[in-house]
């Protein structure tokens, strides 16, 4: 939805410990359940196209949808996701659409091989601090584009002390407007993974990735890391890999750069906890051009209470162009309220600050939501 759902991505994993599980709205046969899920948003958003001078609106989401899950359990579960969002803008009833949406995922654990399919589809009509018509040399407006993506991956125990890791992805992102590139991504890693305590591992590992896109330049990626992921101690839990990342263009040679993929997180007290993520990675603009990505992200999470949850987070990415470097800073709060096992009710702020050299890139933004969502 415009103004992506940031915000709500964040708080799924301190909801998902506040809400207790609803009851289906019909059982297929065992272990299957079928749910009804749904939900109301309005949203105050003071700048819709992300611009230097910025339009406001207010945004009315409606979202049905159908949830099957299966395996509960079991060793083999998954679930599949599908829903229909309507939008309906007050002052721009031209951007009024409605879009479709698709999530499929399951995992097979049997204590030494583990594995895991993922699936998504996405229609998109929104703006972000990089998919932007303005960057593109465009009119103002909403970018259309649907993307899609398939991830399986794996990881088998060799022995007591050693395991294998290894997967592949594929992602697609095809834009419906002009001035951006269609971008297709493969993704490759292997890593080995050798015990060190008895709740964390050190490893070695090696990601390929291949991008295509239809303006720009194509380019193929190595990164060669070392790492380590578990828990460290008995409140700080995560993951690290850092390393040589090496990156070559179809024309116009090859770059160097310090790899790093980290998250972890911090158990302050029984009912709060403290995420940190960092990451420094080369990627692919919108627009087809080779840039290098830098973020930094916090967030803490607290459950005040049986039906109270809160979070508050800062996040900054630094873009590397290559001629600029442009700053996004985005800070986030929302409080969730669970009214019963199948009712829940979010109030969120998003502030959003984009800076460049190039003033056309410039942009402020505030958004404030409040959203209902139901599942039966």
């Amino acid at each position: 939805m415009p103004m992506k759902p940031n915000l709500r991505l964040a708080v799924v994993p301190l909801l998902l410990g506040a809400v207790c599980a609803a009851a289906p709205f019909k059982l297929i046969g065992n272990g299957a359940e079928l749910f009804l899920t749904g939900s109301a948003a309005l949203r105050a958003d003071d700048n819709i196209f992300l611009t230097k001078d910025g339009e406001s609106d207010l945004v009315f989401e409606i979202t049905p949808g159908a949830e099957l899950t299966f395996g509960h359990n079991s060793q083999l579960k998954g679930s599949l996701k599908l829903k229909e969002q309507f939008l309906n803008y007050s002052d721009h009833d031209e951007l009024n659409t409605n879009l479709f949406s698709g999530v499929f995922g399951s995992s097979f654990d049997d204590g030494k091989l583990k594995l895991r399919l993922g699936l998504r589809f996405d229609e998109l009509n929104q703006n972000s601090f990089d998919v932007r018509p303005t960057l593109a040399g465009r009119t103002p407006g909403l970018v259309r584009r649907d993307i899609f993506a398939v991830n399986a991956d794996g990881e088998m125990e060799l022995t007591p002390l050693l395991s294998l890791g290894t997967g592949v992805s594929y992602t697609s992102d095809k834009y419906k407007r002009d001035g951006f590139s269609n971008v297709r991504g493969l993704t490759v890693p292997i890593d080995f993974y050798r015990k060190y305590t008895a709740k964390s591992d050190l490893s070695f590992g090696y990601r390929y990735r291949d991008t295509q896109v239809t303006r720009g330049l194509d380019s193929t990626e190595h990164f060669f890391n070392l790492g380590a992921r578990g828990e460290f101690t008995p409140k700080l839990s995560g993951r690290v890999a850092v390393g040589l990342n090496r990156r070559t263009l179809s024309r116009g040679g090859s770059d160097n750069q310090l790899g790093l993929d980290a998250a972890f997180a911090y158990e302050l007290t029984p009912k709060a906890s403290l995420e940190l993520a960092a990451t420094n990675d080369f990627a692919t603009s919108p627009q087809g051009q080779s840039i290098r990505n830098s973020t930094l992200r916090a967030q803490v999470l607290a459950r005040v209470a049986v039906e109270w949850s809160l979070i508050g987070g800062v996040s900054w990415r630094a873009i590397d162009y290559g001629p600029r470097t442009d700053d996004y800073y985005e800070v986030q709060a929302a409080a969730a309220y669970v009214v019963n096992a199948n009712i829940r009710v979010l109030g969120g702020f998003v502030h959003r600050n984009y800076s460049s050299s190039a003033l056309f890139a410039e942009f402020r933004n505030n958004v404030f939501s409040l959203s209902a969502d139901f599942r039966y």
